[in-house]
C-alpha cells in the first residue's frame, strides 16, 4: 500500500512531507507521534496556509431564538472526494475537530455532537472518520438580555485534520454566522442532520475487563436487526482500535467483547456510539463498572445470516403476498380476471396465468430493489417508500380513477375485460398493476419478513421480494393451471358484467382513499389540483367508451394523452404539494413521536404504548378504529396515566426508518408496549383488538 504522510502548506501553497506513515502495523507508538506531529502543526503554522481547504467548513444557524433560549448551530463540514474527516475520537491516527468561540456576552455553546463515524483501517491502523458530508451540532444559549428583533454575531475559529489515504493536512478557517433573536421558520436541511445522530440509549450500560478484554453490556432488543455492527468508543486509549470486536445476543442484551489497548488508561464510565450497520444508524450510550452477563448467540456482519432466518423470511413474505389478495384494491383485480378465463378463455389460461406471475413477481422485485438502492445510498427508507412520494400517489390515483371507470363501463380495458382474454402483454400488465397498489402496507407475516430483508444479503433479500410476488399471484396461476378450480368458477352470464360494475365501488373507494391521502400528503391545493385532473380523466374515458362502442380504434390517441396525464401527474403536480405537516388530532390525545420524549418518559417509569402508523396503510387505520381510537381503549389508558406516543410515517421520516429498522420491521404498522417505562418493549401482533389493549394496563 502507498505510504502516508502528514503535511502542511507553506505560504507557497506547496505541501511539505514531514512525516511517513509507513506500513507498520501494529506499532501502536506511531499513533502517539502522529497525534504529536499533528497537534505541533496546527500550533505552529495556524497562519502559513494560504491554498484553498480540501475540507470547505460552514456555520449555519437552525433559526431564530428567544432571549434566554437554545438554537442549535451546525458546523457544515464538506470534503473533496477522496478526502476525509474524523470523529471526536479520531482512532489509531488522525485529530479531531477543536472550535474556539467569540460570543456575546451572556452567550455559550454546548457540546459538539457527531454524526454516526465509518471505519477506515489504512496499513493496520483503524481511524474514526467521514469520507462524505457531515454536520456537527453545537447548542447554543442566548443571552436573557437579549433585545428580540436584532441580529446576534458570533464567530469561530475551527481547526481540523484532513486525509486521503496517502497523506494528511492540518487546515483552519474563522467562519462568521448571526442568530436572531425572536421566533420564526427553520433550517429543513436540520432535520436531515439530526436523523443522521446516533439515538440516544436510555439506560446505562455496564462493562467489565476480564483479562485483555473488555466486556460491554448494552439493553437491545431482541427482535432488531444487527448487520455488521462496530463498537466506537468516545473514551479514548480503552481498547484495541483495529481489533476484532465480537458481539453476543443474550435476551434483551448485546453484549460486546474488544481486546484492550496494550496500555489502557483507568476509566470509571464509557461512553461511545454503537453503529449498526451500513446506513442502519447508531445509539449513542454511557456505562459504568458492573456486572456483565455471560454466554449468548454470536451475531454481527454476515454471520446475521442463516438458512433458517432466510427460509422465515420467505415463507411470512409468500404468506403475506396471498394475504394482499383480499385488499380492496386487488381483489376486484383478480376476481374480473378468473371470470374473464371463465367466460371460455381456458384455452389460455395458463400462458396467461406465468404472464401475470411475471408481471407481479417483476413488480415486486422491482420495488425491493429500489429500496435495496436507495438505502445503499444513504437513503433511510422502508417498504412502501413510494407512497411517500406525492408524485406516487398522484399515479396511483389516475390508475385507480381509469380501473373504476372501467368497471363501470364507460370504456373497455382489455386486461380487465370480461368478455375476452387480455392475452399474454394484458396479464402482464395486469400483474404489474396489481402488485403495485397491493404492495405498500405489512400485514400478518409480511412485516417480520420484509424486516429480516433489510438484514440479509441483496441476492437473499430480493429472493424474499419474489416470494412476495408468488404469493401474491398464486390464486391467479393456480385458477390457470388447476381445471378444478375453474370448473367451481360460477357459469358465465350476464350477472357477470353486473358484477363488474359492481366492482366499481371498492376501486372508487381505493381512489377516494388515495385522494385524501394526497390531501394528507401534500395538502389541499395538491389534492384540488389531482381531484381536477381526475375529473378530466373520467370525461376523456366516457369520450373513449363512446368512440370504441362505435367500433372504432383508440390506441393510436389513447396511448400519447395517458403518457401525458402520468407526465403532469408524476412531475407537474407533486410541485404544487406542500411541505407543511398538518397532524391528526385522535381520541387518545397522542404525542408524536420522538426518542428523547421517549426516554425521559422510560426513565420516569411511566408506561407507554407507542405506535408507529401512517395514512396510506390500510391494515393501520383499521386498527385504529377498531381498538385504538375507542372509548374503552381511551378510559383503560387514561386511569392507568399511560402515554400514548404516535409515530406517522406518511411521509418520509428517517428517524422513525431507523427506529423501526431497529425493531426489525421494514414498514407499519409497528406496536410498542412499555410496562411502567422500565423493561424492555413488548411487540405487539398486528391486529389488534380492545380487550388486548385493555388488557395490557392490568399487567
Amino acid at each position: 500500500m502507498a505510504r502516508r504522510a502528514l503535511l502542511f502548506k507553506g505560504p507557497d501553497g506547496t505541501g511539505n512531507a514531514l512525516m511517513p506513515i509507513r506500513e507498520l502495523a501494529g506499532i501502536k507508538t506511531l499513533r502517539i507521534i502522529a497525534m504529536f506531529v499533528t497537534a505541533l502543526l496546527l500550533w505552529a503554522v495556524p497562519h502559513a496556509q494560504a491554498a484553498p481547504n480540501h475540507m470547505r467548513a460552514s456555520l449555519i444557524a437552525e433559526g431564530p431564538a428567544q432571549p434566554g433560549g437554545t438554537v442549535t448551530l451546525a458546523l457544515l463540514m464538506q470534503p473533496e472526494a477522496g478526502w476525509h474527516g474524523y470523529w471526536s475520537n479520531p482512532g489509531d491516527a488522525g485529530y479531531g475537530l477543536t472550535l474556539d468561540w467569540t460570543l456575546p456576552k451572556g452567550a455559550s455553546t454546548g457540546a459538539m455532537q457527531f454524526p454516526v463515524p465509518q471505519t477506515l483501517v489504512i496499513q493496520g491502523l483503524m481511524n474514526h472518520v467521514y469520507e462524505h458530508d457531515y454536520a456537527v451540532l453545537v447548542p447554543l444559549k442566548l443571552p436573557a438580555d437579549a433585545t428580540p428583533g436584532t441580529l446576534m454575531p458570533i464567530s469561530v475559529k475551527a481547526q481540523w485534520l484532513v486525509c486521503t489515504n496517502e497523506i494528511c493536512v492540518p487546515e483552519r478557517a474563522e467562519l462568521q454566522g448571526t442568530v436572531t433573536v425572536g421566533s420564526g421558520a427553520g433550517d429543513k436541511r436540520f432535520e436531515d442532520w439530526r436523523a443522521a445522530m446516533p439515538a440516544p440509549l436510555d439506560r446505562p450500560g455496564t462493562f467489565a475487563v476480564t483479562g485483555q478484554t473488555l466486556r460491554l453490556a448494552l439493553p437491545f432488543p431482541a427482535s432488531a436487526p444487527l448487520d455488521a455492527p462496530h463498537l466506537f468508543l468516545k473514551t479514548e486509549r480503552i481498547i484495541d482500535y483495529a481489533a476484532a470486536q465480537r458481539f453476543f445476543r443474550n435476551g434483551d442484551t448485546l453484549v460486546v467483547e474488544v481486546p484492550m489497548a496494550k496500555s489502557p488508561a483507568p476509566a470509571e464510565k464509557i461512553e461511545g456510539v454503537l453503529a449498526m450497520g451500513k446506513d442502519a444508524g447508531g445509539i449513542a450510550f454511557a456505562s459504568a463498572r458492573g456486572a456483565v452477563p455471560e454466554g449468548g448467540d454470536e451475531v454481527g456482519g454476515e454471520g446475521t445470516f442463516t438458512a433458517a432466518t432466510l427460509a422465515f423470511a420467505l415463507f411470512g413474505a409468500f404468506l403475506g403476498g396471498l394475504i394482499l389478495n383480499v385488499m380492496p384494491c386487488v381483489f376486484p383485480i383478480l376476481s374480473l380476471k378468473a371470470l374473464a378465463l371463465a367466460r371460455g378463455n381456458s384455452h389460455n389460461a395458463r400462458s396467461e396465468g406465468l404472464a401475470y406471475t411475471a408481471g407481479v413477481v417483476l413488480a415486486c422485485l422491482l420495488l425491493g430493489g429500489v429500496m435495496l438502492a436507495l438505502r445503499a445510498g444513504g437513503e433511510q427508507v422502508g417498504w412502501a417508500f413510494q407512497l411517500q412520494e406525492p408524485g406516487v400517489v398522484a399515479v396511483l390515483l389516475l390508475l385507480a380513477v381509469a380501473i373504476t371507470a372501467n368497471f363501470a363501463g364507460l370504456y373497455e380495458l382489455p386486461g380487465l375485460s370480461v368478455e375476452r382474454g387480455a392475452g399474454h402483454s394484458g396479464a402482464f400488465g395486469t400483474g404489474l398493476l396489481a402488485a403495485f397498489v397491493a404492495t405498500p402496507c405489512t400485514g400478518p407475516f409480511m412485516a417480520a419478513a420484509m424486516g429480516a430483508a433489510l438484514v440479509l444479503p441483496t441476492w437473499a433479500a430480493l429472493g424474499v421480494f419474489a416470494a412476495l410476488g408468488v404469493g401474491l399471484a398464486l390464486p391467479f396461476l393456480l385458477i390457470g393451471f388447476v381445471p378444478a378450480l375453474r370448473r367451481l368458477l360460477p357459469k358465465p352470464g350476464k350477472w357477470m358484467e353486473r358484477f363488474r360494475r359492481i366492482m366499481a365501488i371498492p376501486m372508487a373507494l381505493t381512489a377516494a382513499g388515495l385522494l385524501w391521502l394526497a390531501s394528507r400528503l401534500g395538502g389541499e391545493v395538491f389534492a384540488a389540483v389531482l381531484l381536477a385532473l381526475a375529473i378530466v380523466l373520467v370525461i376523456a374515458l366516457w369520450r373513449v367508451g363512446q368512440v370504441q362502442r362505435g367500433g372504432r380504434s383508440t390506441l393510436r390517441w389513447m396511448a400519447p394523452a395517458a403518457a401525458v396525464m402520468i407526465a403532469i401527474a408524476a412531475i407537474g403536480a407533486p410541485r404544487l404539494a406542500s411541505t407543511e405537516v398538518v397532524p391528526e388530532e385522535d381520541m387518545l390525545g397522542s404525542v408524536p413521536f420522538d426518542e428523547k420524549v421517549l426516554a425521559d418518559a422510560r426513565a420516569n417509569y411511566m408506561p407507554i404504548f407507542l405506535y408507529f402508523t401512517a395514512d396510506w396503510c390500510l391494515s393501520c387505520k383499521v386498527n385504529e378504529k377498531a381498538a385504538i381510537e375507542t372509548s374503552t381503549v381511551d378510559a383503560a389508558f387514561r386511569l392507568r396515566g399511560v402515554m400514548v406516543m404516535k409515530g406517522d410515517w406518511t411521509r418520509r421520516d428517517p428517524r422513525i426508518t431507523r427506529f423501526l429498522a431497529s425493531h426489525g420491521a421494514a414498514g407499519v404498522p409497528l406496536y410498542l408496549w412499555y410496562p411502567n417505562g422500565g423493561g424492555e418493549p413488548r411487540q405487539l401482533p398486528q391486529v389488534l383488538t380492545k380487550d388486548m389493549l385493555v388488557e395490557l394496563v392490568g399487567e
